[in-house]
Formats: C-alpha cells, sequence, structure tokens
C-alpha cells in the first residue's frame, strides 16, 4: 500500500530545495536514502545527535524529520533505543533512482569508467571554486567518519554526505547531478563491501586525501586522490560481487 504523502520527486542528497522546509529537505534526503537501498529494512539510523552534525542542521529538525518518517511508515522510533527502517517499498521514487535503474544494464566496468571520467571533471572543477565553509563541513563529516569504523550504515550516510558537498562545489549542475547518480549505481553492494574488514578506515583515510587536496586547492591532486578512492571502491565492490 503505497503512502500519498511521500513526493514525487525525493530530493538526492545534498541538493537544494525551493520552499521546503529543512525539517522537510532531511526528511526527504532519509526518504530517498531508504528508497535507494542506501539503508534498508532493520537498519538503525544514526542518533539524533549524529545525524544532526552529519547532515548540518539542528537536532531539533533531525527529530522532526524522522517522526515525518515515522508517520509515513518508513521508520519505527522506540523509547530508549535507535530509529529502525520498518519499510521501504511502495514510495514513489525520485527521478535519480530511475536513472538509477538504467545504470543497472551496463556492466560494473562500464559504469566505473564513466565514474572515473565524470568525477574527475567535477573534483577538479569543485578544487577551484571551494569556500572555506565547505572545507570546514567537509571536515566536520571527517570528524565523524572518525567514530563509525563499526557503524556501516552510519558511514555510508555521511560518505553520500561528503561526496554531495563536494559534488555541489563544482559549477557545471548537469555533470555534479550525473556523478550524483553515478555514486548511487550498486549501493546495496557498497553496503556489503563495507562491512568488510578494515573497509570503512580505508575509505576514511581515502577521504582525508581528497579533503587535504583540495584544502591545498590543488586541482591535479584531487583528481589523483579521488582517483585513487574510486579504484578502491570499485575493486572492493567487484570482490563482494564476485563471492
Amino acid at each position: 500500500m503505497a503512502l500519498p504523502d511521500i513526493p514525487e520527486r525525493v530530493p538526492a542528497l545534498g541538493s537544494k530545495i525551493i520552499k521546503q522546509t529543512v525539517k522537510e529537505q532531511v526528511s526527504d534526503k532519509l526518504a530517498y536514502m531508504i528508497c535507494s537501498g542506501l539503508l534498508r529494512v532493520g537498519d538503525e539510523l544514526p542518533s539524533e545527535r549524529e545525524l544532526a552534525m552529519t547532515l548540518g542542521v539542528s537536532r531539533e529538525t533531525a527529530r522532526g524529520a524522522i517522526q515525518t518518517l515515522a508517520a509515513r511508515g518508513m521508520v519505527e522510533v522506540s523509547q530508549g533505543a535507535r530509529t529502525r527502517v520498518i519499510r521501504a517499498d511502495g514510495f514513489a521514487l525520485h527521478e535519480a533512482v530511475a536513472t538509477l535503474r538504467e545504470l543497472k544494464n551496463y556492466t560494473p566496468k562500464t559504469v566505473f569508467e564513466a565514474r572515473q571520467v565524470v568525477e574527475s571533471a567535477v573534483v577538479r572543477d569543485a578544487a577551484l571554486h571551494i569556500s572555506d565553509e565547505t572545507l570546514g563541513r567537509l571536515e566536520n563529516l571527517l570528524t565523524v567518519q572518525a567514530t563509525l569504523f563499526d557503524d556501516p550504515p552510519a558511514f555510508q550516510i555521511s560518505d553520500r554526505e561528503f561526496h554531495e558537498t563536494i559534488y555541489q562545489n563544482c559549477k557545471n549542475p548537469l555533470l555534479a547531478k550525473f556523478v550524483s547518480d553515478l555514486y548511487a549505481y550498486a549501493l546495496d553492494v557498497r553496503r556489503m563491501a563495507m562491512t568488510q574488514p578494515g573497509a570503512i578506515k580505508r575509505s576514511y583515510e581515502d577521504h582525508l586525501q581528497v579533503y587535504e587536496a583540495l584544502r591545498s586547492r590543488n586541482p591535479d591532486a584531487v583528481v589523483d586522490a579521488m582517483g585513487s578512492h574510486l579504484v578502491s571502491v570499485y575493486n572492493t565492490s567487484i570482490a563482494v560481487m564476485t563471492k
């Protein structure tokens, strides 16, 4: 049974929404994560404090967004325990998810090569335009990520926010949108890959290298750091697919 108040367009993580409250933006972001498979039934959400820090909002906003999802029947809020995802099917999806379904028709290698090309262009442009405010945002995300080595769902939320924050600094919105869709490819596989010993720590260390290159505003270094990260993501994903 589909619930009628899920928006037809659920925004991709990090996108700017017009005529929506911050609470509505956050609830739609979380709904997107659930509908796209980034979060699955049975997963526990981060605490209100952790979620607020990751998404850059107040705890009151995070609480209101969770309550919105609970009213839609997507999550269950329990006193004294973390909020848990209880339903993902039957909801209208954002157009990026439709794009994701189209990407499923291509091989992982094809998608990886496309992402290499597009993401290199996006991060190179971002390195030239990134603001001190955005660098501060990335640094805060890294601080949180350093505490999430044993929490794959929470790390993946922060991981997506990290990448989307960088994409938003690209001055070509079409490239930024395309690479965001490419990022979403095979999220179910990435979930499994993140459960492998040391996988989250390696990803976090890659993020540190990307951040340092961005902080120095060195486009070539950013492309190299992100390229190494993407190769690691591809190799670990292929290892899981092979199994």
